[in-house]
This record gives structure tokens, C-alpha cells and sequence, in this order.
């Protein structure tokens, strides 16, 4: 059994030198702390971030995770899903690895929560669904630099249906020791203007905890879809911390991708 996933997108999606990517994230959560005021927010229970690489929707996914800084000792684990984008799968992919490596260091995968889920029957074990994924890498080092100390349940989501996303997600929903982290960008190769209104309207239903998200509408609709119901389900509320696009940042607008920052909170016993 592989013991360590080494990154695979280092290099490409993000810088591969240490402090040349601790340099590059800071920067973007000084970024963000300086055009919001996170200090009297409530600390969300869950997210949705972007995975593009960080030239494109660095900037938009520190919206989020600079909202995690005032529970740095608190959060000690994150259950992590993203979409796969080259080896499909049937079902909740777990990695073979013990642990996540990045070049800000290694994350260790948490195996109480593993043994936590592994006889529901759309979890499964496969290497090659996380060898090369992205989308749940480039969170990494965001976690790594605004958590002191975490374990992950890294999930690879495949062909599954929303309600099955949400009983994982019910059996390692926890306390405020847990975060859920959605990995998904929005709308893929869209004209600007056209892309901007179907992001818009995608966030609302978002916002909206309506879990019918598609795969056209968002890459991680999947895991989406399957958050938005344990968000109904814990009572919790939605908040947009950002919205963009590609020909915002880093890219033409002909052909755009989207990406959204979001927050769930909740007060009490439902946010738990």
C-alpha cells in the first residue's frame, strides 16, 4: 500500500518551492482580510472553493479560507470532496495513502473517519482516482497555512447520487473540530458575459440550499448537491463571499471558467 500521495500539480497549478508558495498564499489571505472583515464572522462549518490554479482563483478561494484563521486551533479535521477530472470512479474514492504531501508539508489522512465510513457501499478505495486529481490537492496548502494542526478524509466523488454524498457526509458531520470543504469551480468555457449570468444563477440556488446543481453548472455539482442537504438537514445558512471568473483574473474572456466562494454557518447545536 502507497503510504504518502505525493502532489502531482506542484509546479503547474501552484508554485513548487516552499516558501515561494507559502509567499504566494499569504499573499492572497492579505488580499482578502484587507477587503473583508472576517473577525467578527461566524466560523463556517463548511465551504466551496475553487480548484483552478492559483493564478486564476487563488485569490477567490483565500475569500474563503481566510475566513477559517480565527479557529486555527480549533478545526482538527477536514473532510475534504472534489470532482474526478481523469480516472472515474463509481462511488466516494478514498486514497490508498496514508498521507497528503505538499511542499508546505505532509497531512496525515485520518483513519478513525476512514474506519467511519468504510462500510457504506458507495465508498471505495482507489489510488489511481487520486494519483493525479487536482481538485482536492490545491486545497492543501490553503489548509495547511490557516490550520495549525489537522487530520483528512480526502473523498474523490464519481458517479454518485447527492444522498449518498450526504450520508458520508452525516457520518463525519462532528463538532466545531470539523470542517467540510467543497471543492468546485462553476461554469467551464462559456462566453463572459453568459458565463457571469450562469454563475449568478447558480450561486442563487447555492445560496438557496436548492441541491439541483449540474455537472454543466458546476464541475463538483456531485458533492455540491450532497452538501446543500446536510446544510438543509443542520439548519445551516449560506453566505456568497465572492464571485469571478477567469477573464476576471488571469484568462481572455472568450472562454471563461467560474468560481465562487461560499460559506455555511450555523448558530448552536445546528451547526454541529
Amino acid at each position: 500500500m502507497q503510504d504518502l500521495r505525493p502532489p502531482a500539480v506542484a509546479g503547474t497549478f501552484y508554485p513548487n518551492q516552499t516558501q515561494a508558495l507559502a509567499d504566494s498564499i499569504q499573499a492572497f489571505l492579505d488580499a482578502a482580510a484587507s477587503t473583508s472583515v472576517h473577525g467578527d464572522k461566524e466560523v463556517p462549518k463548511a465551504l466551496i472553493v475553487p480548484h483552478a490554479g492559483y493564478i486564476y482563483s487563488g485569490a477567490m478561494a483565500a475569500q474563503a479560507y481566510a475566513r477559517l484563521v480565527p479557529a486555527r486551533a480549533r478545526i482538527r479535521r477536514v473532510v475534504l470532496l472534489g470532482p474526478v477530472h481523469r480516472v472515474p470512479v463509481r462511488g466516494l474514492a478514498l486514497p490508498e495513502a496514508h498521507a497528503f504531501a505538499t511542499p508546505l508539508g505532509t497531512v496525515a489522512v485520518d483513519s478513525d473517519a476512514v474506519a467511519a465510513i468504510s462500510d457504506l457501499r458507495q465508498v471505495v478505495v482507489s489510488a489511481p482516482a487520486h494519483a493525479q486529481e487536482h481538485s482536492l490537492e490545491v486545497q492543501l496548502p490553503f489548509l495547511q497555512s490557516v490550520l495549525d494542526d489537522f487530520t483528512l478524509v480526502p473523498l474523490a466523488v464519481g458517479d454518485a447520487t447527492a444522498q449518498e454524498v450526504a450520508q458520508v457526509l452525516e457520518r463525519l458531520w462532528g463538532g466545531p473540530e470539523t470542517l467540510v470543504v467543497i471543492s468546485s469551480d462553476l461554469s467551464h468555457y462559456l462566453p463572459y458575459d453568459q458565463a457571469r449570468a450562469v454563475d449568478q444563477a447558480t450561486v442563487a440556488r447555492m445560496l438557496g440550499l436548492h441541491g439541483d446543481i449540474t455537472h454543466a453548472q458546476a464541475c463538483g455539482g456531485t458533492p455540491v448537491n450532497g452538501l446543500l442537504r446536510a446544510a438543509q438537514h443542520h439548519g445551516l445558512h449560506a453566505e456568497l463571499l465572492g464571485l469571478c471568473n477567469s477573464g476576471d483574473t488571469a484568462g481572455d474572456k472568450a472562454h471563461v471558467v467560474g468560481y465562487a466562494a461560499v460559506a455555511f454557518t450555523g448558530s448552536g447545536h445546528a451547526a454541529h
